[in-house]
């Protein structure tokens, strides 16, 4: 009697090679779904950074606006009128025409001692005089040196630039939008905000800086990233 010979037949060929095509393409979608994810955390994570590393300076700096020393401005001589007239408005924000280019403008007192040449130095002696002036200046006997500097923040072709001229440093790529409004007290006297305003009349009145970072990923990845920091003022623009 033969014996039936052994082996599959086609059609559990078919069947084993259906299953296990099918088992490999589920585990593709597993790996094809984790990178996808990875990537867009990845992404975002970026712009977290990014966005954090530029708020946290332009808030410290923006703290800083309006401090001219331990006198008031009344009290501070000015060796040249322009300087006057940079210390009247510490403070500015323009927004060009086409709205293609913002420009944050900040008078503050230095942070830290690797901040380079000032742009002003405030000579005092904290009891009745202070002097401002122009560049680098060493403390007499008696006084100390405030170094004060201009620092320009403009976004312009989807950048996040420090400085001016040919001298500008980008410090953060793929914005999308800079939105800046002004906590603004009712009176120069007052302490408290009231409201908020993107282009207050009297920079006396302002207290407080509302900054609205947004960025996108190149990529697309994920969608645009929003975030918002207000910033007081320890300084009274006065």
């Amino acid at each position: 009697m033969r014996r039936r010979a052994g082996g599959f037949s086609l059609i559990e060929v078919m069947v084993a090679l259906t299953l296990g095509l099918v088992v490999v393409l589920g585990i593709t979608q597993i790996f094809i779904t984790a990178k996808s994810t990875y990537l867009s955390q990845s992404a975002s994570a970026r712009l977290q950074e990014d966005a954090r590393f530029a708020l946290s300076k332009m808030i410290q700096e923006i703290r800083m606006v309006g401090m001219f020393g331990c006198l008031t401005t009344d009290a501070i001589t000015y060796t040249e009128p322009a300087i006057a007239g940079e210390f009247a408005n510490p403070i500015r924000f323009v927004r060009s025409a086409d709205g293609g280019t913002q420009t944050l403008t900040l008078i503050s007192a230095d942070v830290g001692a690797a901040g380079g040449t000032p742009t002003w130095t405030i000579v005092t002696d904290c009891v009745t005089s202070a002097r401002a002036y122009r560049g680098a200046r060493v403390a007499g006997s008696g006084e100390i040196a405030l170094p004060v500097r201009k620092l320009v923040y403009t976004v312009e072709n989807n950048q996040l630039m420090l400085g001016a001229g040919s001298a500008k440093a980008v410090l953060v790529d793929n914005v999308d939008a800079l939105e800046i409004s002004f906590g603004v007290a009712s009176l120069a006297s007052d302490s408290a905000v009231s409201h908020y305003s993107s282009a207050p009349n009297n920079p006396a009145t302002i207290r407080s800086v509302r900054l609205s970072l947004t960025l996108k990923d190149p990529e697309a990845r994920v969608r645009n990233q929003t975030y918002n920091v207000v910033a007081s003022l320890r300084n009274r623009l006065q």
